[in-house]
């Protein structure tokens, strides 16, 4: 474990909950999108993550030995997926521009799956992490300070 392997880790946290931030806005904003660019109502985006895997090029001789091979490097965005899981909301509104025009659904309008409470949830969680992430950066930085100040005296 280097020097900064410890602001490595919580940096690659930073940046991962950055983006969920982003996807999460983002659903926001288009909670009622009716339309899309690829066709239909707009579906709910999630952010998958997965353990950041680099080799270790050096481990310290005084951790116990269930723990040496389980210390992880962080956490990296594997993808950005759509929810296409969960169902569209129907709302009955026959002059709407997309209602449903044939068939059984004819005067419902496909509204989006993004449900705004579950999002504030999300961002809650996801505005925590990051902030434990830089609260990690912010002690090995004083970590550091008070080293350099031992070293000194």
């Amino acid at each position: 474990m280097g020097i900064f392997t410890t602001i490595n880790t919580a940096a690659s946290g930073l940046t991962a909950q950055r983006l969920r931030l982003d996807v999460i806005s983002d659903n926001i904003a288009n909670a009622n999108t009716t339309r899309t660019a690829e066709g239909g109502p707009y579906r709910r985006s999630r952010v998958v993550f997965r353990p950041r895997t680099q080799a270790p090029y050096w481990r310290s001789p005084f951790l116990p030995e269930y723990l040496k091979n389980k210390i992880g490097d962080g956490v990296r965005v594997a993808a950005i997926e759509k929810d296409m899981d969960s169902e569209l909301v129907l709302k009955w509104d026959p002059t709407h521009p997309d209602a449903i025009k044939v068939g059984p659904k004819t005067g419902y309008v496909e509204l989006p799956n993004v449900n705004v409470v579950d999002e504030m949830v999300d961002m809650i969680s996801a505005s925590r992490a990051y902030e434990a992430s830089a609260a990690i950066i912010d002690g090995s930085k004083s970590m550091f300070r008070r080293a350099m100040e031992i070293g000194r005296s």
